[in-house]
């Protein structure tokens, strides 16, 4: 026998069975990716509290340290690289990037590799121990500084050498290396709070987005429309025909065939009995045509659109009209609206994308990515 639940329905029954399982998978999805960003910006952050060196972990290091100058830390493997062309980088500042995504293991055009050794970050300067001899980067002439967003390189400038240089890394300790590297240039210039206040900031920031559980959906709360093929919106498109059609014949101009009929009778002489010119009577009495009826205007765009702008009937208040942005949609909003895979882990505002669904990464590059890009903002 098949489960009912207490409204006697099985469709309704599936209706909430399929539902809880949607919600309860995008919520595991979205909840696993905020915990993975939590665990990330934490790690940092005791990194950030407990980096140090000592004068020891330079021991056996074809490097001589000045009196107050300590190892940070070595990376056996990394290339030295020169740009070709002439370029002028960023100045270095105290920034810590969130990953955009991993690294490809490439070289970017005009960059070629001229030496490989040991990269050595200390309390004073960045280093390559290569093949061919000794690259040093000191903090205090450090003019410019970029990270590849894409390519494991590193880049710097300083006031000694004309030619641009930096190091390609492998893209497992890319990361790693350019995070202990802000460290470093932050304890030259004595910034090292500042790095570990801008960490409170971000872990604070990110636990005001960890996502809420979303709630349980009974069969009683199935909608009608559930039943039909293709749900909301294959009702609303029956809705927008039926508003169509009165609108076409409307617009339609049928003849008039009383009018054509009344002029052929005033048109036509009555019989006389002499020359006399005929006396017209009462039931000959030429009468003006009725005024033809006028056309109805044609329905505004805005009438056939109703008061949400074209939105799905809900009772948050959201539509297309323009208003306020939605950060922190209602639990509920997928229930009204069709939310793209992964919708809790949009990190923006509410929009709808060009195939109908509705993605919570508005303001972002990757928007609707996969739906065909961006249509509207949903507002409220």
């Amino acid at each position: 026998m098949a489960k009912t639940e207490s409204t006697g329905s099985t469709w309704r029954y599936r209706w909430a069975h399929r539902q809880n399982v949607r919600r309860v998978s995008t919520y595991r999805g979205a909840e696993a990716a905020w915990r993975r960003r939590d665990d990330e910006l934490r790690r940092l952050r005791a990194l950030a509290a407990d980096f140090q060196g000592s004068a020891a972990a330079g021991s056996g290091l074809a490097l001589e340290l000045a009196a107050d100058e300590v190892v940070l830390w070595a990376l056996p493997a990394a290339q030295l690289v020169e740009v070709r062309h002439t370029t002028v980088l960023p100045a270095p500042d105290l920034t810590v990037a969130p990953r955009t995504g991993p690294l490809r293991p490439r070289r970017p055009d005009g960059v070629r590799v001229t030496d490989a050794g040991m990269a050595v970050i200390t309390s004073r300067r960045l280093v390559l121990l290569g093949g061919r001899g000794r690259r040093d980067w000191a903090y205090g002439r450090m003019t410019g500084l970029a990270h590849d967003p894409a390519a494991p390189v590193t880049l710097i400038q300083v006031l000694d050498r004309r030619r641009t240089s930096g190091l390609l890394l492998p893209t497992d300790a890319a990361p790693d290396f350019r995070f202990k590297l802000t460290l470093a240039f932050a304890d030259a210039i004595e910034q090292r709070p500042a790095v570990l206040a801008q960490l409170d900031e971000l872990i604070a920031e990110h636990a005001q987005l960890k996502p809420f559980r979303p709630a349980v959906n009974t069969p009683a709360q199935a909608r009608f429309s559930a039943r039909v093929p293709g749900g909301r919106r294959t009702i609303a498109v029956a809705a927008a025909l039926a508003l169509l059609v009165p609108a076409a014949l409307i617009e339609s101009d049928p003849s008039d065939p009383t009018g054509g009929a009344e002029v052929a009778a005033a048109a036509t002489p009555a019989p006389t009995a002499s020359v006399a010119p005929p006396r017209i009577g009462p039931a000959l009495a030429l009468k003006p045509p009725p005024p033809k009826p006028t056309k109805s205007p044609r329905p505004s765009p805005s009438a056939t659109q109703g008061p949400r702008c074209g939105a799905p009937e809900n009772p948050l208040g959201y539509d297309f009209c323009g208003g306020t942005r939605i950060r922190k949609p209602a639990a509920e909003v997928c229930d009204w609206f069709d939310c793209v895979p992964q919708f809790w882990a949009g990190r923006g505002y509410l929009v709808q994308c060009r195939d109908g669904s509705v993605s919570l990464a508005g303001g972002g590059s990757k928007a609707c990515a996969n739906h065909k890009g961006v249509r509207r903002t949903i507002t409220k």
